[in-house]
């Protein structure tokens, strides 16, 4: 488990103690900032006013549930809140969808930021029982005496003086003391000394508004000395032509115990946030856009140099960078909104006008009925990694252009019109961007000319991905061009990139590709008509800005007669043809190709020839060369290998035995057929060496 996860898990359980809390004492919490207007209720705040946690609070939808009767005391309060921006408190009752009436006790706290923005934290408690039970008190003295000496909660009756007149019995033995003990004593003698003075002008005001109830959280102390919270509900009354004050007190304790033991975790939680080298922030479902800033570590505010209100005012472009915008707007809708855990890799803006790569991990927290609730972001910074895999793939880049210029002309070597046509094809048709088809015998140099128009391209900077067509199954042949979803068959146990992805922005060679299925020809037709194509299982349209090069011995003009290649594919495929020449044709190049593969083997080898044996070139410039070069680097490679003279000379057996079989052009149908196999095998084992 990671730090993040640990943290995560920590902050969650954290959170989940403070709603049980909230659940048993009856009490949700709430914030009110006064600048936005904004209102953040608990879940047992949306319980109380029996609203759906989906609802967004406001001041009109608070009214819409306080009694008629109540509601002028309510706006005051709130106007009274709005300009003095004063803790404030207020004891109202709510009129229910379902004709029932709750009683609840409202209490904010002010507090502000060092911009002077004001905030009110508070806390709303149903207090329909304690209410309740009031009621019963004035109904007979009876009902009253009865609540008051056998009701399992505290009750206080107090004259004017603050001298104890009653006390029952469940209240006392809470104290610790007996009904005797406490009779004819100042009430302030039970009560924490700090809290003595806010008692009495709690009761002076009771004594001003006869017949009001009023409410308040104070601290009494027990006889053994330990320190119980209390709720107090007072009301002054007239009883037997003298004032007093009947209070009934529940014990918080426990609640207040509980919402410190989380205040002080969450404070030494943030602490250590703040203390992490990572970027650490917490957003909430907001019904106005996708996601509401309600938490952001000091390492996070330090980087963007911004304090948490500019945070949280500020658009999320501002900070990224104008390339990633588009894709962090993908990923948002795609997974964020998804409800499903995630990551990308963004640039962020520091504080200095730079960007650093950072990897952004975002988990939701659901609630118990599965909603998500909050989604924890966590930001890394990769910049170190991203030099370091932008420098390999420079490295990489110039490792490849060294092999492109020797692969690129290894073969292309000959100064014969055949080849010169070819090459003035080449160069005429490379910086255009078309689709090429080029087509010929096996061995002829296909894949060489492909990467020689792709190297004279303006693509020449990006990647070049050959595929062979007919070394793949026709089964996996489309999960290998254009990839496939996790899922999508078995096996497939993550996405897979096709080479269509990995060729964004550069070239992509199709070599055979006569031997694609039919139902892989139409695919590739959809990339070439609309530039677009899906992953195998999935329902996705993926851009794809890739040059295509075609290549194949076959004849593809029969195969369309046959029904094998789509006429289709080949009108698009076939837009700019290129035939290479077999080696036959160009014998006046042949001289040269020996010279030159001569030279690259025998240094391979670390042997060192005066000369080529003039009867050995005789004999390689008549040979008909069914496999052309391909057929020609490997009779000479191995010739190399074997040949202990000072004069290069070539085993002549190897050439008359193929010579005997003649070439292509003038055999019979069946020994073509033949021919073919017999190159299509040698191709292999040449590729396989």
């Amino acid at each position: 488990m990671t730090d993040q996860e640990r943290l995560n898990q920590e902050l969650r359980r954290r959170e989940m103690y403070l709603a049980e809390a909230q659940r048993l004492s009856r009490t949700g919490s709430f914030g009110w900032r006064i600048s936005t207007g904004e209102i953040v209720w608990s879940d047992e705040t949306f319980r109380i006013f029996q609203y759906e946690q989906t609802t967004k609070p406001t001041v009109e939808l608070i009214l819409q549930r306080v009694h008629p009767e109540d509601a002028s005391l309510v706006r005051q309060t709130i106007e009274v809140a709005l300009r003095d921006g004063k803790d404030f408190g207020v004891e109202h009752r709510l009129l229910m969808p379902n004709g029932s009436v709750k009683h609840v006790h409202v209490v904010a706290h002010a507090v502000s930021d060092e911009s002077g923005t004001i905030e009110f934290i508070g806390a709303v408690t149903d207090v329909t029982a304690a209410k309740q039970a009031d009621e019963a008190l004035r109904t007979s003295e009876q009902q009253w005496r009865d609540v008051f000496e056998n009701n399992p909660t505290m009750y206080f009756l107090v004259g004017a003086k603050g001298i104890v007149m009653a006390v029952n019995p469940f209240g006392a033995a809470q104290l610790g003391y007996t009904v005797n003990e406490l009779v004819g004593q100042p009430v302030l003698s039970v009560f924490y000394e700090a809290d003595g003075e806010a008692f009495q002008g709690n009761v002076a005001l009771c004594l001003q508004h006869l017949g009001q109830s009023m409410s308040w959280e104070l601290r009494k102390v027990r006889r053994d000395g330990s320190v119980l919270w209390v709720r107090e509900t007072a009301r002054a009354v007239l009883r037997a032509n003298e004032v007093v004050v009947l209070i009934a007190c529940e014990d918080i304790t426990e609640r207040k115990s509980a919402e410190e033991k989380i205040r002080q975790q969450e404070m030494e939680l943030r602490q250590l946030l703040d203390l992490a080298p990572q970027f650490v922030a917490v957003l909430g479902p907001d019904s106005g856009r996708p996601m509401r800033a309600l938490y952001v570590n000091r390492a996070a505010l330090d980087y963007l140099g911004l304090t948490f209100e500019e945070w949280q005012s500020s658009h999320p472009q501002r900070f990224l960078h104008p390339d990633d915008w588009a894709r962090w707007i993908a990923d948002l809708h795609s997974e964020f909104l998804g409800e499903s855990p995630h990551e990308i890799e963004v640039r962020l803006l520091r504080s200095d006008g730079t960007y650093r790569w950072f990897l952004l991990r975002s988990n939701p927290l659901r609630d118990e009925h599965g909603r998500i609730t909050r989604w924890y972001v966590a930001g890394t910074d990769i910049e170190d990694r991203k030099r370091a895999e932008e420098t390999v793939r420079h490295e990489n880049i110039a490792l490849r252009e060294e092999v492109d210029k020797v692969s690129m002309f290894e073969e292309i070597v000959g100064t014969s019109d055949a080849l010169q046509a070819v090459l003035a094809r080449v160069g005429k048709v490379a910086p255009t961007g078309s689709t090429v088809l080029i087509t010929g015998e096996t061995g002829t140099g296909k894949e060489l000319i492909a990467r020689a128009i792709h190297k004279r391209s303006g693509r020449s900077s990006r990647a070049f991905v050959s595929v062979n067509c007919a070394a793949i199954p026709p089964s996996l042949i489309a999960s290998e061009l254009f990839g496939h979803e996790r899922g999508a068959f078995t096996g497939a146990l993550q996405r897979h990139l096709g080479r269509f992805e990995l060729a964004e922005g550069g070239t992509i060679f199709l070599d055979e590709v006569g031997e694609l299925p039919l139902e892989t020809q139409l695919a590739l037709l959809r990339v070439l008509q609309e530039r677009e194509f899906e992953r195998v299982g999935g329902g996705q349209s993926i851009r794809a800005d890739v040059r295509v090069i075609a290549a194949t011995h076959r004849d593809l003009t029969a195969a369309m007669a046959a029904g094998t290649f789509r006429s289709d594919l080949f009108y698009r495929l076939n837009v700019f043809p290129i035939e290479m020449p077999p080696l036959r044709d160009r014998r006046e190049d042949i001289p040269m190709l020996v010279a030159y593969f001569v030279d690259r083997f025998a240094s391979k080898a670390g042997k060192l020839f005066r000369a080529v044996s003039k009867r050995t070139l005789d004999r390689l410039q008549s040979y008909p060369w069914p496999g052309n070069i391909r057929e020609m680097q490997n009779v000479i490679e191995r010739s190399v290998i074997l040949c202990e003279t000072e004069y290069f000379t070539v085993d002549e057996s190897w050439l008359s035995r193929e010579s005997s079989r003649g070439h292509p052009g003038n055999q019979p149908l069946s020994e073509k057929v033949s021919t073919h196999e017999r190159e299509i095998i040698e191709a292999a084992l040449a590729e396989a060496n």
